[in-house]
């Protein structure tokens, strides 16, 4: 059978995920990786992480990448928008290692940022399904089918969806929101452990159930 990976918010920590990526036997042909999005912000290596996110995608067959709150606070950022909101949210750090100053106009933000990477990151989808699960960064509104989902909810939803109960159709599985040990519930699988915080990076490997951090 086929196999999942989906690895949670990474948050510039380039060191974590690669620690990470040596633990789980992927097969290049077969299997998937999902990335939950938040490549970026807060940790000192976000360009790295995506220098290396992007690399996978060139060896692996199957790598989905999702949009994360922070990819999204970043476009923003360079087209000129919501520039208190991005620095407030840990984007200091990602214009630093994309040698961005704050003094630079938008025309200049994104001459800083190659067109590899600017491809990246408007690549990114704002979910991915399989046969039995849903992929998403933070969450989705109980009651509204996925394709009715607004990109805010996509993005920046917490406990409104993390408190639901009931079936959501698939197991959403999720970031956004850190925990201390991955949040295993039977409609939900919360997989974003703080690893920007001190905490672990983890990867969920599906349909097994098993947990890789570190």
């Amino acid at each position: 059978m086929n196999k999942i990976f989906a690895i949670g918010d990474i948050h510039g920590c380039l060191e974590k995920l690669e620690k990470l990526m040596n633990q789980i036997a992927v097969n290049r042909e077969k299997d998937t990786i999902v990335f939950i999005g938040d490549y970026i912000d807060r940790g000192k290596s976000s360009k790295e992480v995506v220098d290396y996110v992007i690399h996978l995608r060139e060896q692996y067959e199957n790598v989905v990448c999702l949009l994360g709150n922070h990819e999204k606070m970043f476009l923003q950022y360079l087209d000129g928008f919501d520039e208190s909101l991005y620095l407030g949210n840990g984007g200091a750090n990602t214009l630093s290692s994309y040698d961005i100053s704050l003094l630079d106009d938008s025309e200049k933000r994104k001459k800083r940022v190659s067109i590899e990477h600017q491809s990246f990151y408007k690549s990114l989808l704002p979910y991915y399904e399989s046969a039995h699960h849903m992929f998403v960064h933070a969450g989705i509104r109980p009651g509204l089918p996925l394709e009715k989902q607004t990109m805010d909810d996509l993005l920046w939803i917490r406990y409104e969806f993390i408190q639901y109960e009931k079936d959501f159709g698939k197991r959403v599985v999720f970031g956004h929101t850190p925990f201390t040990h991955p949040l295993i519930q039977e409609n939900k699988i919360g997989i974003d452990t703080g690893a920007v915080y001190g905490g672990k990076l983890t990867c969920l490997e599906l349909p097994a159930l098993k947990i890789y951090q570190s």
